[in-house]
């Protein structure tokens, strides 16, 4: 089922067998007819992470990242509609030839076509493919396809592994092995046995189940992995070498160790360290995106949390994130006194009207209150929105996304987002994808990255309007960081304030577990300092 660990297992197995010496490299493929993600709502599919090269993709590809530390492009990741739109594309290009043009085998083909080139790309090892969905699922079947044809293919070079979860429902307080053995079924009737099983539980699994899948599933014992609930994501690999996971791996596929002694020290060392953390920072995100009926969907800003977790147990702390709804401060205004308790405040990215006023007056709290503040993308819009109307003297001044007739119009579309938007271009279209920013000396910006020059992803269509940029910056605003190849601003800040930074780029996508992003690690030092 969705949700359950699918990305973070494969990510994990990535990590052990990088662990071992080997190259490696992922793919994810996603069962839905969109073309990417980017035009899905984030309440109904969770954060839209965005690659180097501008792909809008599933949140799992920044798991990858995450894990492997090394970069994700356009051939790590496919959807059913990209792939049927490129097999169209060929047959309305004659590329096949005059033949008659089938859903099997020439869909399946071209998944297969697309694995090899990333595997040809990367010169990878080990290529792990990561299928979305749900085993008997028709959305998936096609890509089911696909693993059989290449285990005829190739039969002793690939392997199958199955994440199944295994319920401890209250009432009975035993595990249940049953959903997983009609899950295997399932796999069976598309050609397909697993050679290894993810027991996904809340507890590890014991002998007696590890036996019973064993019996049912037609697989040996030591084969079915126990997947146990784990205090962060970060503890699954190791988890997973408690059963000998990467041994089982290169048995099968008859593979040496490979093994280095220092491999993975540094991964186990912060482990350690975010365990042995006893004092927190509390970090607030102002978001719109995480209610769903009675729930909370922190998957929306799934990056943006990461961030502050890498950057709090750099700093030996237990990260503490609070949900701030921003329509609540647009409602409640006095509910803005609940930030003074906070460390720090992040407003991060998002699109449309609903809550804006709330995240501008939570915004202007922590700049009065000298709260440390991190504002990203639209965060960054907003503040200088907030900044224009209270210290700027130009009231009513917003962001055209909001208010197109507004007349201080300081932030405004990009010009070649204005045809797209009259031509209704959406998909894939706005400024996506990794572009230089020159920092300023002597500025906060600077002094985190302690660069001259940095890389930076976008994901947006609205930007600093510079019409107004030297009336903000007389009024004190600082302009710290540029894109100087079109003069765009990309990084905001302000002086005798704690912390206080907004950026036109996306920081928490390129923050790692060993190697927090440095605008992050220096917004939680300034928190803790609070």
């Amino acid at each position: 089922m969705s949700g359950i660990g699918k990305g973070v297992s494969t990510s994990s197995i990535g990590n052990i067998l990088q662990s071992r010496g080997y190259r490696v490299t992922a793919i994810k493929i996603d069962p839905y007819v969109n073309v990417d993600a980017g035009t899905m709502n984030p309440i109904e599919h969770g954060e839209i992470f965005v690659t180097a090269d501008g792909v809008e993709c599933d949140q799992d590809v920044g798991n990858y990242e995450r894990f492997l530390n090394q970069n994700m492009y356009a051939y790590n990741y496919m959807t059913t509609g990209a792939v049927y739109l490129s097999v169209i594309t060929k047959e309305r290009n004659l590329e096949f030839g005059g033949k008659c043009v089938s859903v099997v085998p020439h869909i399946p083909e071209e998944v297969i076509h697309r694995i090899e080139t990333a595997a040809k790309k990367t010169a990878a090892d080990f290529v792990m493919i990561e299928i979305g969905g749900t085993v008997g699922e028709y959305e998936n079947l096609l890509f089911l396809e696909a693993g059989r044809m290449m285990k005829l293919q190739y039969p002793e070079d690939v392997l199958f592994v199955m994440v199944s979860y295994f319920p401890i429902p209250d009432m009975i307080g035993e595990m249940k092995t049953k959903p997983t053995q009609h899950a295997v079924r399932s796999l069976n009737t598309a050609g397909i046995q697993p050679d290894i099983i993810l027991a996904r539980s809340s507890q590890a699994l014991d002998k007696p189940r590890k036996r019973k899948v064993s019996i049912f599933c037609n697989m040996r014992e030591e084969d079915v992995i126990s997947a146990p609930d784990a205090g962060s994501i970060y503890d699954v690999p190791l988890n997973f070498e408690k059963d000998h996971l990467g041994d089982r791996i290169l048995e099968k596929l008859k593979l040496k160790r490979q093994a280095n002694p220092k491999n993975g020290e540094a991964w186990r060392a912060l482990v350690h360290t975010l365990h042995a953390a006893k004092e927190g920072v509390s970090i607030g995100v102002v978001g719109k995106y995480f209610r769903t009926g009675n729930f909370t969907l922190s998957d929306s800003y799934l990056s943006v949390i990461e961030a502050i977790k890498h950057a709090s147990w750099h700093h030996k702390r237990v990260p503490n994130i609070l949900w701030l709804d921003a329509e609540e401060y647009e409602k409640h205004p006095q509910k803005l006194e609940e930030l003074r308790s906070l460390d720090g405040v992040i407003v991060p990215g998002g699109f449309g009207a609903r809550g804006v006023e709330g995240k501008i007056r939570a915004t202007e709290f922590c700049r009065t209150n000298k709260i440390p503040y991190l504002g990203l993308c639209y965060g960054m819009h907003l503040a200088v929105v907030e900044f224009a109307r209270n210290v700027a003297d130009m009231p009513g001044a917003h962001t055209t996304e909001v208010s197109p007739k507004t007349k201080y119009p300081v932030i405004d579309l990009l010009p070649e987002q204005k045809t797209n938007l009259q031509e209704k271009r959406y998909g894939g279209s706005m400024r996506l994808g990794s572009y230089p920013c020159k920092l300023i000396p002597g500025t906060c910006a600077q002094r985190a990255y302690a660069l001259s020059t940095v890389t930076e992803r976008h994901r947006h269509r609205w930007e600093f309007n510079n019409k107004f940029r030297k009336k903000l910056q007389d009024h004190g605003l600082i302009v710290s960081g540029v894109n100087t190849e079109r003069d765009l601003v990309e990084i905001i800040e302000l002086k005798d304030h704690p912390f206080f930074v907004g950026t036109q780029f996306h920081p928490e996508l390129q923050s790692r577990f060993l190697f927090p992003h440095p605008l992050f690690r220096e917004f939680v030092r300034a928190a803790i300092r609070k």
